[in-house]
């Protein structure tokens, strides 16, 4: 396949899919299997956990929000997103998250994939949750609570109905328009769905828990008495220093997992904890290296923070997906030349393309 759009790249340029094009991608494929093979192409990544070259994101921090680089690379392929999160953007008319991303090729750095991430980070954070648990909640899980309903939230109710088993959800917003809005088009989902007054009764009886909150801020979305024995917690807002959603003794009876431990020490709900506190990341689980859940009555947690590498795999399943569709425009994100070292002659007028020089060939 890198071949193969290497060569596309040489004679036509940068593979660029759109937001509108994304989604109908999506529309063509559907959503629950989009959903599913996201989340297969995550966990295949993460079994080969070892081959990738892995950092941190960088984040400009201000204000408002945050604009991070989420950069990662194993032998044939380098990634990285654009992405931002600014909970006041809503009243600007503008998402909370924005993001566009990149897929090269190693060995020549070309650029072989541009594609907006905003709609497909939405699918790949579901799927991501949906992927962890599967791997920490109890098999039984059918109840879900939903804390915030706003962007995020029906891609993580259909991710969770679709991959997991879960029939009922139990919502609740502060702003009761977002729950609407979340009931609206869930409606012939199969879901049979309640919405809540308050986060302490959406999480009764609920099996698994997902907190998708936006502000910026050490909240306390989720208490030590609302936890019950056999809960998993999805902890899916708090994703930069400053921002969390959960009391920090929750964490203390709970086993914490997380996606890559030096992120998380920064930006996970672990950034209340000392360095020494104990957690797993999810691919030694998947990998058969680490126990997941070693109980019915044992408490988890998905400290979720979002990782290049999930990126990365949407990346890979978004451009397989666009060629096979025929979905997508080439773009000269990069100029072909004749003589590669006279990139002045783009300017000048003494260079001619590649796609010239193919056509001159041709004529001759």
């Amino acid at each position: 396949m890198t071949a193969t759009a290497l060569t596309s790249f040489r004679a036509s340029g940068t593979l660029y899919l759109s937001a509108p094009e994304a989604a109908e991608l999506i529309r063509r494929l559907g959503l629950p299997l989009c959903l599913q093979q996201i989340a297969d192409h995550i966990r295949a990544d993460f079994l080969r956990w070892p081959d990738f070259d892995k950092s941190a994101r960088t984040a400009a921090h201000s204000q408002g929000g945050v604009i991070e680089l989420m950069p990662v690379a194993d032998a044939h392929r380098y990634s990285f997103k654009y992405v931002n999160g600014h909970p006041g953007n809503t009243r600007l008319g503008l998402p909370t998250v924005m993001a566009f991303g990149v897929l090269a090729d190693v060995d020549t750095g070309a650029p072989l994939f541009l594609s907006e991430l905003t709609l497909t980070t939405a699918l790949r954070t579901a799927a991501m949750s949906a992927l962890a648990a599967k791997t920490l909640a109890r098999p039984d899980s059918r109840v879900m609570a939903l804390i915030g309903n706003g962007a995020q939230s029906e891609f993580q109710a259909l991710a969770f109905q679709h991959l997991v088993g879960i029939e009922t959800l139990r919502v609740y917003d502060v702003d009761p328009a977002a729950a609407t809005k979340l009931v609206n088009n869930l409606q012939g989902s199969g879901l049979h769905i309640t919405v809540c007054d308050s986060t302490a009764e959406a999480v009764r009886s609920a099996d698994i828990v997902t907190t998708v909150t936006a502000d910026k801020a050490m909240a306390l979305i989720l208490t030590p008495e609302m936890i019950q024995p056999g809960m998993h917690l999805n902890a899916v807002g708090g994703d930069c220093p400053g921002k969390t959603e959960l009391h920090g003794d929750i964490l203390d009876t709970a086993q914490v997992f997380v996606e890559y431990e030096p992120q998380s020490r920064i930006e996970g709900e672990i950034q209340h904890k000392s360095a020494d506190f104990a957690v797993t990341e999810l691919w030694q689980v998947l990998r058969g290296e680490r126990p997941g859940r070693t109980g019915a009555e044992q408490v988890t947690v998905f400290d979720s923070v979002g990782f290049a590498l999930e990126d990365f795999s949407a990346l890979r399943f978004m451009m397989d997906s666009a060629l096979r569709l025929g979905l997508g425009e080439r773009i000269a994100l990069i100029p072909q030349l004749a003589d590669p070292k006279n990139l002045f002659g783009l300017v000048s007028g003494t260079a001619a393309s590649g796609a010239a020089r193919d056509a001159l060939e041709l004529a001759v």
